[in-house]
């Protein structure tokens, strides 16, 4: 069953409403190859996320957000998935289409941090508190990727997947599966004040792919290579070894062209404060980088290096040992 009744329903009172959230997530290791179907990895970010409320309506719908608020049939193509999401969560959970929606995010937009995958994902949420229902992951999964398609054109899921989870996953066409942790790992994110394109990196890896098949396959190849590795190496606890991974990984995806200049100074900065590895994460040209610590302690001398190296803002993510 795509929902499960809740009892007793979340949406009770004088004022009814749902409430769902979601999180950040950053990609370890296979941004890009991951469209063309080998694995990736992926790590939640639960420093920054996404709030929804929603409010049944007679009629309409209406957006209260950061970056639009008025009646959805006037907001501009950025807020277009969140009208898409809760479209299709009360279509899932049988509500009208009247509703009223309220999103409150300390997440950014246009990083790599799935940003638009939060926001459809704590929308559908708060439409099943709403409803007073459950979503079970694969009909939540099929709400956030009908609005990342208005995002993203053709995306690979990922995102879909990495902002409901909360350890590390492993996700290959589809298909999710959580990684163990060895030991308590930290990292630094670092913004690049750049909005990424993900639509305009993975367009421009589709044309290397068509000029120089044998290349670019070879590199999906290593990326996927990659991807086990790391998987293993953070469930060891060997994060000398991830690192390296982390690096090799940027090289190989500076190679098919989606990074850019501020991003390798941001990954070169990060290796000279004693990261041991570094690299872009999510779409590309423009967005975060990530960056591997030795410590707590360590990931606040990488943040200085970092903003000191250009970066406009940064965070530190600690995935716990599990």
């Amino acid at each position: 069953m795509p929902v499960q009744r809740t009892d007793p329903p979340a949406a009770v009172g004088p004022d009814p409403s749902g409430t769902g959230y979601a999180h950040a997530k950053a990609i370890l290791l296979g941004e890009h190859a991951v469209v063309y179907g080998t694995p990736a990895l992926a790590v939640p970010v639960h420093g920054l996320g996404v709030e929804a409320r929603v409010w049944p309506a007679p009629e309409g719908v209406h957006v209260d957000s950061e970056l639009f608020a008025g009646d959805a049939s006037t907001a501009p193509g950025l807020v277009r998935p969140v009208v898409t999401a809760l479209s299709a969560a009360l279509d899932l959970v049988g509500l009208g289409h009247g509703a009223k929606v309220r999103i409150l995010s300390s997440l950014p937009h246009e990083r790599g941090l799935g940003s638009s995958a939060a926001v459809a994902a704590a929308v559908a949420r708060a439409v099943a508190g709403l409803a007073g229902v459950e979503l079970g992951p694969d009909a939540l999964y099929k709400v956030v990727q009908e609005a990342e398609r208005h995002s993203h054109g053709n995306p690979s899921g990922l995102d879909a997947r990495a902002v409901v989870a909360d350890t590390p996953i492993r996700f290959q066409r589809g298909r999710v599966a959580p990684v163990p942790v060895g030991t308590t790992t930290t990292f630094v994110l670092a913004d690049s004040g750049m909005a990424g394109s993900t639509a305009r990196s993975v367009a421009g890896v589709r044309e290397r792919l068509e000029a120089d098949p044998s290349a670019v396959e070879r590199t999906f190849a290593r990326i996927a290579d990659l991807v086990e590795e790391g998987a293993r190496q953070l469930a060891h606890g060997d994060l000398a070894a991830l690192g390296t991974a982390l690096s090799e990984d940027h090289r190989l995806l500076a190679w098919l062209g989606v990074s850019n200049e501020v991003l390798d100074r941001l990954v070169a900065a990060a290796t000279a404060a004693g990261s041991a590895g570094a690299k872009l994460t999510g779409g590309g040209q423009g967005g975060c980088v990530i960056a591997l610590a030795d410590s707590e302690d360590h990931a606040d001398e990488l943040a200085t290096a970092l903003r000191g190296a250009g970066a406009a803002r940064t965070w530190t993510t600690t995935v716990p040992a599990a």
